[in-house]
Formats: C-alpha cells, structure tokens, sequence
C-alpha cells in the first residue's frame, strides 16, 4: 500500500473589514461584524504578533484616520486578507491590507463604534 503525505494547509485566507484600531502602544487590532481580531498586543497578552503586520498593514491618508490620543493612536477603516485563529479571536498572519474611506464603516449598523 502506498500512502502519499499531503502538504497541511496552514490557514485559509479570508478577508475582514472593519475599524483598524490602534488605542494604546504596541495594541492593534481589528474589529469587524464577527467581533474583535488581535493583530498584536502588549507584551503578547493575547497571543503572538500576526506575521506580515510590518509591512502589510493599510496605509491610512490623515483624512481618513481618526487620532484618539497624541503619538498616531486610533483608528480608521479597513479591510484586511489574513488568516485567523477563530478560537483565539486572533489575526495570525496579515496578508493584504487596504485603507477605506472612515464613512464606509460609519455606515456599516453592523459594527460596533470604535473606541
């Protein structure tokens, strides 16, 4: 009998739009109808840093970001590929991210307000 190993599918990519928030240093994550994605936390607190939030992340314009607190804290709109750990409610790798005018989320009712 010949058995053949099949390579394991790490995670499925799935898109996820919503508020990209940044509230306080070294916290990022995104909040979408489904609830809130780690991408990183302080200290890790809530797992590993996603991979690929370096350099993946939405480039946000000024106009489209709201500032919360001084140093670049807060939020803007978003919509992410990234492979998830749903049990974890964390974003384990970011594959594509891109900025959305705040008004798209603004309209969503199916999100909550971002903090």
């Amino acid at each position: 009998m010949l058995l053949t190993m099949l390579p394991v599918i790490a995670g499925a990519a799935e898109r996820r739009c919503g508020w990209y928030q940044n509230p306080t240093p070294a916290n990022l994550l995104l909040t979408d109808k489904d609830g809130e994605w780690w991408i990183t936390s302080q200290m890790q607190a809530n797992g590993p840093d996603a991979e690929g939030v370096d350099d993946k992340a939405p480039q946000f314009d000024a106009r489209q970001y709201v500032r919360t607190q001084p140093n670049g804290y807060g939020y803007g709109c978003a919509c992410l590929t990234v492979e998830t750990d749903a049990k974890a409610g964390r974003i384990t790798r970011v594959l594509a991210g891109k900025a959305l005018p705040l008004a798209r989320c603004r309209s969503d009712k199916a999100l909550p307000k971002p903090f």
